[in-house]
């Protein structure tokens, strides 16, 4: 395994972003700027499931807890705060309330600090959070009234909310219009969107199929497929698209290829763009 010492390409270059990459290693921070990588660091040791930008800072799914950082200037000077969920297998960011499901079938969301429980015995395995869905081996889920509705499909592996809800299935990969339509076959893993995207349409988007890689861009209304890059578990966006594969490479779009970079982790599991 590579060292995961702070690697610096670059000063402090305009336009920089911070990404968190969660993974059973822990949660390394990296600092790009366009497609160049300009540093990268271990913020914390942990068995981390899945990681979410939230209004309440940096949301971690760990073994233990569901936990909070800030975004740092420097990736060794960060502290983890519990915030006493417990063991989280998912967390996602519902507009200012942050979502977490834990291996044992609670799922709550966190409202002024305090944790409100919408299920104690939440049947369905909770795959991934993204809005208000729930992705789950037995179709997707909607937070509603304090509660889950389920809201269709079955075997859904990931979910996106932004734009126009986008599922992941073990048989295609589907979006939300008069009901869930196909569009396109095969099995998916990873679907992930723009935040930019306005309601009801798509500024950005991904899909990850077990053989291909695709996208959904600016410049047209179709999915085209990419050149396939590893393993890829999770896709974000600033100026640029960012990807993290499962071996822990990380990699920045450019000109249609995969810039990429290796992180010195593996067992990844998720990555969390901070906005601008």
């Amino acid at each position: 395994m590579d060292s995961i010492e702070e690697k610096r390409v670059y000063g402090d270059r305009e336009g920089a972003v911070q990404i968190y990459v969660t993974s059973s290693f822990g949660v390394v921070r990296v600092r790009a700027a366009g497609d160049t990588v300009g540093e990268f660091g271990l913020c914390e040791r942990c068995d981390a499931a899945d990681v979410a930008v939230s209004a309440d800072g940096i949301a971690v799914a760990t073994d233990d807890d569901v936990e909070l950082l800030e975004p740092s200037a420097d990736a060794t000077d960060v502290e983890l705060v519990g915030t006493g969920f417990g063991s989280a297998v998912a967390v996602g960011a519902n507009g200012s309330e942050l979502l977490a499901a834990s291996p044992d079938g609670r799922v709550a969301s966190r409202v002024d600090d305090e944790w409100q429980t919408l299920s104690d015995d939440f049947e369905p395995t909770v795959r991934a959070i993204d809005g208000d869905l729930l992705a789950t081996d037995r179709g997707v889920y909607r937070v509603h009234d304090g509660g889950l509705d389920h809201a269709g499909l079955t075997d859904v592996r990931d979910v996106s909310a932004a734009g126009v809800p986008l599922a992941a299935t073990a048989d295609g990969l589907y979006k939300l219009g008069n009901g869930w339509m196909e569009v396109l076959e095969g099995s998916f893993e990873v679907v992930a969107a723009d935040p930019r995207s306005e309601p009801g349409s798509l500024h950005r988007a991904h899909a990850v199929s077990e053989t291909s890689v695709y996208e959904y861009g600016e410049d047209g209304d179709e999915w085209l497929e990419l050149d396939a890059s590893g393993s890829i578990v999770d896709v974000g966006y600033a100026d640029t698209v960012y990807a993290v594969t499962a071996d822990g490479r990380f990699l920045a779009a450019t000109d249609g290829e995969w810039r990429s970079q290796t992180l010195g982790i593996d067992g990844v599991t998720g990555l969390a763009v901070v906005p601008a």
